[in-house]
């Protein structure tokens, strides 16, 4: 196949993009376990339960009706966008109109049509890193910048005011902001939340913030929204959340946007072009997703705990590793400069990168290297997967980087 004279034939916008990375190392996993290797995943970051009965059998009721055979309004199910507001009102206290929802084919579309929608081309979105994949991507997708701006393990992962000023130009338009964080855990406590967002009010900037963790916090931590601790902002911030992580419901494909009424009406007609609405059936399951209680949240978010603390103590047992301890989502990431350069089984991994894929090659485990959160030297392990999984994956990695020798 030839492309036409004087044009690529693919975009430089869609050709600039890389595939994401966790995705990609979950499809590997899943390949080699598929031809008979005995792999562990610890890439992808979705809850190992099923989804709860009621919220499947909501979807069965669903089927049958001949009205979800249909077209719904492109921003979502009217009875849905108004128990997304409910549910925020009852879980984070931020108080919202079901005008201003806009349901979202999972978070990732939430993401990018956030972006779409704020940004024109050369806008500059003060990113902290390590930051999920896809951040960066969706920004460019939409014409932006991202201006990476790196909280390293010594301070445990949480940006401050003075690194925001410090990276902040004429150009800065958006902050985003996510806590608890995909990739690291971190989860900012509210005064320092009330200080970024009172710093970006100041500012007249934009918070685009992730919320998607919101129920996966552990210890002595507290989830706090931005636009409850800093009310000022609500006109300029949109809010980014979904039931993948809190209902175990990835594959369901239903997130949302919540923002200021003309930005919900934007990304509606984008979205009235881009997928028309959600499927219906989802969205009937979210319905009740979100109109339930949370005692299947509850016992979800005990098991994360418990195998947050069994993966941070085996991680800290390895010569070489650092991990820091995460307070929310369910995630370790553990830093492995100490490992690099040093010989493992004939190699000298030089980046993390290459430690990941000497992991998946000699010990079967596949983790997620930091390169693809802006920041090499780190691995990334989901510890949303059983316990035995857990364990023999963990264990693995130990006696494999216990070989290394300088």
């Amino acid at each position: 196949m030839t492309s036409t004279p004087g044009f690529p034939r693919i975009s430089s916008r869609i050709s600039g993009i890389t595939e994401s990375a966790t995705l990609a190392v979950d499809a590997k996993a899943k390949a080699l376990q598929a031809a008979g290797r005995p792999v562990i995943g610890f890439g992808a970051g979705e809850p190992d339960f099923p989804t709860p009965d009621y919220i499947v059998e909501a979807a069965i009721a669903a089927c049958r009706e001949p009205k979800n055979h249909r077209y719904t309004p492109a921003g979502g199910l009217p009875e849905l966008k108004e128990a997304i507001a409910a549910k925020t009102l009852r879980d984070s206290g931020y108080q919202c109109s079901a005008a201003q929802v806009v349901v979202t084919n999972g978070g990732k579309q939430a993401v990018y049509s956030t972006f779409a929608t704020l940004l024109d081309p050369g806008d500059e979105v003060l990113l902290p890193a390590p930051y999920w994949t896809t951040y960066p991507e969706a920004i460019r997708l939409a014409g932006g910048l991202p201006v990476e701006i790196v909280a390293d393990e010594t301070q445990d992962y949480l940006v401050t005011v003075e690194q925001l000023e410090a990276a902040r130009t004429s150009r800065s338009k958006v902050l985003l902001f996510c806590s608890p964080s995909n990739p690291t855990g971190a989860v900012y406590p509210p005064e320092q939340v009330r200080a970024i967002g009172q710093w970006a009010a100041e500012h007249g900037l934009w918070v685009v913030t992730d919320e998607i963790y919101e129920h996966l916090v552990y210890g002595g931590a507290r989830f706090s929204s931005i636009p409850v601790e800093v009310p000022e902002i609500a006109d300029r911030c949109v809010v980014v959340n979904g039931v993948a992580k809190t209902y175990a419901m990835t594959g369901w494909r239903v997130g949302w946007l919540i923002g200021p009424a003309d930005v919900a009406k934007a990304a509606t007609n984008l979205q009235s072009h881009a997928t028309s609405n959600v499927a219906n059936v989802s969205q009937r399951a979210a319905l009740a997703a979100v109109t339930g209680d949370l005692s299947a949240v509850a016992t979800m978010r005990e098991a994360f705990d418990r195998r947050r603390q069994m993966m941070v103590r085996m991680l800290s047992e390895i010569p070489g590793v650092n991990c820091p301890e995460p307070f929310g989502a369910f995630y370790c990431y553990p830093s492995v400069a100490g490992v690099l350069g040093k010989e493992i089984r004939g190699q000298r991994p030089a980046s993390s990168a290459e430690l990941a894929g000497l992991i998946l090659t000699e010990a079967e485990v596949a983790v997620v290297p930091g390169e693809a959160f802006g920041t090499p030297g780190y691995l990334r392990l989901s510890y949303a997967l059983g316990d035995d999984d857990l364990v023999e994956g963990v264990s693995r990695i130990a006696k494999l980087l216990g070989e290394a020798t300088a």
